[in-house]
């Protein structure tokens, strides 16, 4: 099966600043392009999407044009942005001007709720549908119903919720993140990423361990909306890109060839028009 990666972190320390990592010692290191496609080639990943890495605003840009610098294979990238400036329409026509961005991302799981409600922030993201450029969406399970308010307040913006709302697998108790994630699915304009689950899962985690939350995102979505990511190198703390894999593919192994290609590449394909 052909795998388009839509969310791969690569991090060079010898670039960048990465305030965060100080907090995340097992990934505080180097992770390049050709330690993941040496791993990642032997699995049928042939393409990825870059997935910006949270560095100070002032490198934002520069980080989005280094990967796209690295290798081939990095079809594209979702650079990050500062929706909630006023001066974000300067920002967004640099990134207009460079095909191989294809949307933007600003982290919301660690902000204050309140955000992306915020005027500026909501008619800044409006711009990005007639330029064709997606915006993902990461958040706590216990903000998905601002999630769901912030994507319903831009109707013609495609949205993508990564690491499928980051469910609670490990406590047991899913019944809330089942119903937020419902609802949200309800709205046309949003898919969901399969990705960055295995984290949230009791160590020594099997497929059937995450079956049902990749099950139930199928569900909600349907094999249209669906795309899958690595999280890679942060899904190492809890697994491997290979055992990653080969759960999903365990968990969707009764489904269709063509159902699988939707996931594994087709819809990544569409969607951030790779």
């Amino acid at each position: 099966m052909r795998i388009v990666d839509t969310h791969l972190h690569l991090i060079y320390l010898d670039k960048f600043a990465y305030p965060w990592l100080s907090q995340r010692p097992k990934l505080n290191r180097q992770w390049d392009a050709p330690s993941y496609f040496a791993e990642a080639a032997q699995l049928g990943i042939e393409a990825a999407l870059h997935m910006e890495v949270d560095v100070p605003e002032r490198e934002m840009e520069d980080e989005t044009q280094f990967v796209l610098g690295l290798d081939p294979r990095i079809v594209g990238a979702i650079s990050n942005a500062r929706p909630e400036h006023v001066d974000f329409p300067k920002h967004l026509d640099r990134i207009a001007a460079d095909p191989r961005i294809r949307g933007i991302r600003r982290l919301l799981q660690d902000d204050p709720d309140d955000l992306s409600s915020g005027e500026v922030f909501r008619d800044n993201l409006r711009r990005l549908g007639p330029l064709g450029l997606t915006f993902d969406i990461c958040v706590r399970p216990d903000q998905l119903g601002i999630a769901r308010a912030l994507v319903s307040a831009c109707p013609d913006v495609q949205f993508v919720l990564d690491h499928c709302g980051n469910p609670p697998i490990a406590s047991g108790d899913l019944v809330q993140w089942r119903q937020d994630v419902a609802a949200l699915a309800e709205l046309p304009n949003v898919a969901g990423k399969i990705s960055g689950i295995v984290n949230h899962a009791p160590p020594g985690w099997t497929p059937e361990t995450l079956r049902p939350v990749v099950e139930h995102m199928i569900a909600r979505f349907g094999w249209d909306r669906v795309v899958w990511g690595s999280d890679r190198p942060v899904l190492t703390v809890n697994g491997t890109l290979t055992q990653w894999v080969e759960a999903v593919m365990t968990i969707v192994s009764g489904a269709t060839v063509d159902e699988q290609s939707a996931l594994f590449h087709r819809n990544a394909e569409r969607i951030y028009r790779l």
